[in-house]
Order: C-alpha cells, then structure tokens, then sequence
C-alpha cells in the first residue's frame, strides 16, 4: 500500500505543536538544566586583540583563586585534544585549523584563549579576571579590500594569502550578451553582517564514564552527529564511546549547526579530569564567538533586450569570511553560495562570475538562515528593478516575462543548480493577487500626490531545498549530508517509537514526523513518541540544516513506516486467517475492510512478542524497521514577496504597512508550523533589512556586543502577514514536499530594499536600511 493509498488525515491538517506543552509550562530539558553531581564550570578568558602573538600567560592569580579547579591553556590541552580540519575537494581552498584554544595567535576578539574550570561560573568567571595575558598586536586589515590588497598583513601566513577561495562560474558567451544588450544595470550591493541571536546561548556539558570510558555530551546543538563523529576524531575515540545529545534547544538559525571550540574544550576535560564539565555561554560570548553571517559585496550587471529578455549576468563578489575555516561546512558554504544562487529564479543564457572568500579578524561566518541566497536574492532583485526603471516596464512584467516558465522545467542554471519543478510564474502571479498590486499603484499615485513616501517592493527568489547526496551543501566538503535515517518499532504493547537523526531546535519537527509517520502507519499521534536529538538513535546522521528535515528524515520516516505497516497487515492476515489485501489500518487498528473484525496495534503486538504460537515460528518477524531516503538531487523551493513601506520625511523611520508572501513549498504536512516558518522568517528578513548589522571598527574590535547596540526586530516592527500556499508538487519526491524554514528570510531584505528605493527613487545598495543611512542617501542626492 502507497503513503497515498493509505488516506491521510494527519499530513495536511494544522494540528497544534506536540512539543508545545513541556515547552510553555517549564517542562523543556535544555543543556544547561541539566546539574550532575560534581560538575565543574568553566569559563573562556577570550582574547582582547584582533590579531596578536601570545607572549606569555600568567595564570598564578586565577590558579589560586578560590573554588578553582585548575586553568589550562592551549599547551595544556594539545596531548589532550587534536584540532579539527573542515576540508574541502574544491580548488583554490585554503583550509584552517579550529583549536579548542589559540595557540601562539589570536585571530579575532572573542576567541577563546584560556579555560578556566571552577565550582561554580560565577568563580570561574572571577578567577578569569586575575589571568594576565600578554600580546604582542600583529597587523590588522579588517575589510576584505584592505585584505586583499598588496602587502596586506596574513591572517594566516602558512596560506601565503588572505584569499582562502576562489571559486568561478561560466555559461554562454558572456561578452556577446553584454554586446548585445540594448540596456545594462549595475551596482554594488552590500548585505551587512549578522549574527543568529538565539534565545538560547550556546552551551554544552560533558560527562566521562570511567567504567565504559564513554564521553556524553549535552549540547545546544543542531548537528549531534557531526559533533559526535568530530569528538571521536579530535578525542581518538571511537564512535561507539562518543554520543551526543540535543535535548530541547532554543532556536539556532544556523549559530549551533557548526563544532565550535568550546565543545572541543569541554570534552577533552571532562576526559581529563574525570568529572562533569559545563560551559554555558552568555550573550556577549554569543554576539562575539558564534558564527556570523552574510558580509559579501557583490558587484553585478546585468544585460537586458529592448523587450526586457534577460541576455546575460556577471558579478565579482568578495566575501569576508572573517578568521578562517567553521567546522564541517569550510569558509565556502556563505559566499560561494551567493554566487550559486545569483541567478534566481530567471531565465538567463549568458552567465559569468566570480567569488572569493577573505579572511579577516573578525568571528568566522558560519550557517545562518538562508545562506548566501538572501545576499544574492538582494543584488538579483535590485537589479531587475533598475533594469525595469530604465526600460520603463512595471517590476512585476519584467519579472513576468524572465522568470522560468513550468514548460522549461526541469531548468539548470548559469551556476549548474537544477530546478526540477516550481511555482515561480504562479507565486508572482498569486503574491500581486493577494495584495491586489494594481491597486496598490494606484494608492502610490495618490500617496505621491500628497507628498508621502510611499513604496512597493517586489522580490521573486528559489532555492535548493532537501538537498541529497549529489551535492554536498558546502561546496566539496567530504561529508554527506544528502542522507537521513529512521527507525520505527512498535513494541510489545503496541506503542510505536521513531528515531530520526535529526535535532530539532524550535521548528516543530517532532509533530510534523509524527504526522507523517502516523499516515504511513496508520496509527494515533498519541501512539507515537518521536526520538530525535540524539547521536545514538541511528547509525549514521548530521542533523538539522539547509531546510532537508521535512524533505529528508520525512521521507526516511514514511519509508520505514511504510515497511512496519506492512508487517503488521502480514501478521494481522496471519491472525485473521485473511489476506493481507482485504486489510486497511487506521487509529492503531487493523479492520477487515466490509466487516466488523479488526485487532488493535496492541492486541497484534502481543501476538508477535509474548503470546507463544500465535504466529508460526517461520513467518514471525519483528514490527521494526530501519530505512534511508537520498533524494539525490534536492527539490526547488520558491516564493514571491510583496512589501508596501512609508517613510516618515522628518525622522526617515522606514513602516511596513503590508507585507504579503506567496510561496510554494509543495505539500503542506502542517499548516500552523508552515505559516509560523514563513512569518518567523520574513521577520528575520525585517531585521536584515532595517536593524541588525553587526559592526567593526578599523581595528578590528567588535562595536555591537550587546542587545543596546545590536537591534533585533520587535512585534512593533513586524506587520501582520498574508501568506498564500500554492502546494505544487515537485517530481521524483517520496512526499511531494519541500523545504520552507528559510524561505522568509531569502525574500524579505530585497522586497523591503525595492519598496524604500521605489517610494524614495534612491540608490539602495546597502542593507540594513537604517535612518541615518538614509538620511545620508537622501542628502547625498544619488538616484536610482
């Protein structure tokens, strides 16, 4: 029987979170709840410098300080912990080292230099006061021009170079397109740096079991088998001595999907000393030391026909990657994504660009919600609006008559991406219904007449979502990633378990699993516990990233349900003394389909595992299965944002005043989880666009490490939101869905940039859209 044959009625329906519960009335389990017997806590006396030689570390002072445990260094911690490599198959790749502590040199202010380990934080914390460090300042070039530049001071000097990838693609002929063009627009574009906030801070706690010689770890994490698989190599353990568990998590947006030095740290002492270790992180470690993001400028131009046909594309993009390598992904993943997805949705023959990551003393940059798209998307979709200005074409027609239509399906990009199938003409089409576009001009008319600042926006991007083991979501990086595994067993009582690889961190996955695999089972919600989070549960995982749990592990969760269902209708036919095809399962029962005999889950279950020859001993088989889904190449995923802004001309304050979002993330498996994804989403895109930028001075020290200097988006900045679904499906997909976490935060930034460009006709090349960033712009006089 087919996951279609057996009639859902949970995939679909907007039921209410299952995590919700524990997680409002205080009942979560998050790392730092947990309090073992003995623990020592440890704080990280961070460096100071940008980029300095350590020339001596004095630690009398916090060795004698009281409750302390011992203090360590980096040469304390070498026989105890190997450093870790992210590797790369890509040319032109220089990979670095990520040590538990710097060892000679310090490479951006934040780092962790010394641990101190104590009995509580709080003495910890005191005693890493009384450490005296001292630096020798080594040369600093804090932006990717200076780093570039003849000359520049080497973050790392063994890579004779600051220029730690390089990475290029072609299509067409480039240089016939741009002569062929009637128009051509260009720009430069800057999407400034961010960092994921989290509710929860980074933290993590180990325990060492001397009769095993096993290391568990709890970690705020979304890759508890990566981190598990990076313990065993660092700690030379094996796999089977090593697990890593994710409990409950406080969101991550990509900050806890990457091994970070303090879990490196905290592991290999708690080895050491024998004894519980904890770390838990506060926000000015968090804004300083967890991986940032975006930070690419993008210089682009694009070539038009008189008509508006899109003839070709070329950018140069320099990305500041910050100090060098994150742990799996490379210092690739952010800026070669930018110019992977540059493109977008468009139909364009000629395309031709060129990426390169720089390292600078800065927090390396890391997974963040959307990945390189939101930075593309942004230049992509400024320029379609300076390409319609100039051709004297309405935004949406011109995107109309560009974008890849469902007869050029599947599409393969100027940067190789294949889009198989996706709503990118009908979520256009369905985002200026929604917002009633045409009108919406015509309000602008009136607004314009009065004197307002009234601006629309338009943004239509895609993405590679639920990416499978044809493309490694880094580029070249050796780890698959295009995998998921699930096991499923319904126990003797005829209580059903689903473990999955994967680790939740606020998404709502453990009710949308349990939605899939109680319609492959034919089973209750409430007969389900899902397991997940865990390094143990499955032979093999990584985690949650790049929008693939609902794609992936859904699809592994339906297989092996599939194959526990058809277990079970084996033993219930046994049972029944009927065939297997006169037999439906639905509720956690099995009914002969036209009578009234059926058996529950409960009563077969027994049957199978405790009643002695109830079934013969040959045809006796577990209710358990374990199954791999690989979609190989992933699914497009795509959406259309709509944004209507109003700037105040005295105070230059920047209101939303609608928003809508068209998107097609193929079949829904819960509505309230989807639309709580997209509003969440556009919500991190608003802070993108208007708020969040993380800052450095020239040299080289962080200006925005608190929430005073740092601005995050409230509820009085988010508008209400009007979602459309279009549920198209993709093909050669087991469930027909696709990816949708990041999509709000890939769309908003450039919807919001063309709404302030249109309703101001500026320049805006520069992200977040502050006030006194426009104020300047205005005062300035540059026009788009």
């Amino acid at each position: 029987m087919t996951f279609a044959e057996a009639r859902p009625r949970f995939v679909g329906a907007p039921i209410r979170r299952l995590e919700d519960p524990r997680l409002l009335t205080g009942h979560g389990s998050f790392t730092d709840d947990h309090a073992p017997p003995r623990c020592a806590h440890v704080a990280f006396r961070r460096a100071d410098h940008p980029h300095a030689r350590i020339v001596a570390v004095d630690t009398e002072g916090a060795a004698r300080a009281p409750g302390v445990i011992g203090v360590f260094t980096a040469a304390d911690l070498a026989p105890l912990v190997r450093p870790l490599r992210a590797t790369s198959r890509m040319k032109e790749y220089h990979a670095t080292e990520i040590l538990a502590l710097a060892s000679d040199i310090v490479r951006y202010v934040g780092q962790p230099v010394v641990a101190v380990l104590a009995d509580s934080r709080y003495m910890a914390e005191d005693a890493a006061e009384l450490l005296d460090i001292a630096y020798e300042p080594l040369p600093v070039a804090t932006s990717p021009a200076e780093a570039v530049a003849p000359g520049a001071a080497l973050l790392h000097p063994e890579a004779g170079t600051n220029v730690l990838l390089t990475r290029a693609f072609t299509r067409g002929d480039i240089d016939a397109a741009f002569a062929a063009a009637s128009v051509t627009v260009s720009g430069t574009f800057r999407l400034g740096r961010k960092t994921p906030a989290a509710l929860e801070n980074r933290a993590c706690l180990a325990e060492w079991d001397h009769a095993r010689r096993a290391l568990t770890i709890h970690a705020a994490t979304g890759i508890p088998g990566v981190l598990r698989d990076a313990l065993a190599e660092c700690l030379d353990l094996p796999g089977t001595r090593v697990r890593v568990i994710a409990g409950d998590v406080g969101g991550s947006f990509g900050g806890k999907g990457s091994v970070y030095p303090e879990e490196l740290a905290v592991a290999a002492l708690a080895r050491k000393l024998g004894r519980p270790v904890k770390w838990t992180g506060d926000r000015m470690e968090d804004l300083t030391a967890t991986s940032q993001a975006f930070d690419e400028i993008v210089t682009a131009e694009l070539a038009l026909a008189a008509d508006g046909t899109m003839l070709g594309l070329r950018a140069d993009v320099l990305g500041d990657i910050g100090a060098g390598s994150i742990y799996p992904w490379t210092a690739a993943l952010e800026p070669v994504q930018v110019v992977s997805f540059l493109p977008g949705p468009y139909r364009i023959a000629a395309y031709a660009a060129r990426v390169r990551g720089v390292a600078t003393p800065k927090s390396p940059t890391g997974p963040y919600r959307g990945v390189g798209r939101p930075a593309a998307t942004f230049a992509m979709e400024r320029l379609v609006d300076l390409a319609a200005a100039r051709l004297g074409l309405d935004p949406a027609e011109l995107r109309r008559r560009n974008l890849v239509t469902a007869e050029e399906f599947p599409y393969r990009t100027g940067s190789g991406l294949i889009w198989d199938r996706a709503g990118f003409q009908e979520s256009l089409a369905a985002a200026c219904d929604a917002g009633n576009y045409a009108a919406l001009r015509e309000e602008q008319a009136i607004a314009r007449g009065a004197g307002r600042w009234f601006g629309i926006g338009l943004a239509t991007y895609a993405e590679l979502t639920g990416i499978g083991s044809r493309i490694a979501v880094a580029p070249g990086m050796p780890i698959n990633t295009g995998t998921e595994t699930s096991s499923i067993r319904i126990d003797a009582t005829g209580a059903v378990t689903a473990a999955f690889g994967i680790a939740a961190h606020g998404q709502g996955l453990e009710t949308a699993l349990a939605q899939v695999v109680a319609d492959a089972l034919g089973c209750r919600i409430e007969d389900i516990a899902i397991l997940q989070g865990d390094s143990a549960l499955v032979p093999s995982s990584t985690g949650t990233y790049a929008s693939r749990s609902a794609v992936i592990a859904g699809g592994a969760g339906a297989l092996a349900a599939r194959e526990v269902r058809r277990k079970l209708l084996r033993a219930a036919a046994l049972l029944l003394e009927v065939a297997e095809a006169d037999l439906d399962a639905t509720d956690g029962i099995v009914r002969v389909v036209g009578t009234d005999r059926s058996l529950t889950f409960r009563e077969i279950a027994r049957a199978v595992y405790s009643e002695m020859g109830r079934i013969p001993r040959d045809r006796r088989e577990d209710l358990a299965a374990s199954e791999t889904y690989d979609p190989y190449l992933g699914t497009a995923a795509c959406a259309t944002h709509l944004a209507v802004v109003e700037v105040d001309p005295e105070t230059y304050h920047i209101t939303i005043r609608a928003y809508y979002v068209a998107e097609d993330c193929g079949r829904i498996i819960n509505p309230l989880i989807v639309d709580g994804q997209v509003q969440g989403g556009v919500a991190q895109g608003i802070g993108a666009a208007l708020l969040e930028d993380v800052v450095y001075d020239g040299a080289g020290q962080i200006l925005t490490a608190s929430f005073v200097d740092y601005l995050l988006p409230t509820a009085a900045e988010i508008p209400p939101i009007g979602i459309t679904h279009l549920e198209l499906p993709p093909p050669d997909n087991l469930l027909g869905v696709r990816g949708m976490g990041e999509g709000g935060t890939i769309g908003a930034p450039a919807a919001i940039a063309n709404a302030v460009a249109d309703a101001l006709g500026l320049a805006i090349t520069d992200l977040p859209i502050t006030p006194d960033r426009l104020f300047r712009l205005l005062a300035s006089g540059e026009t788009a």
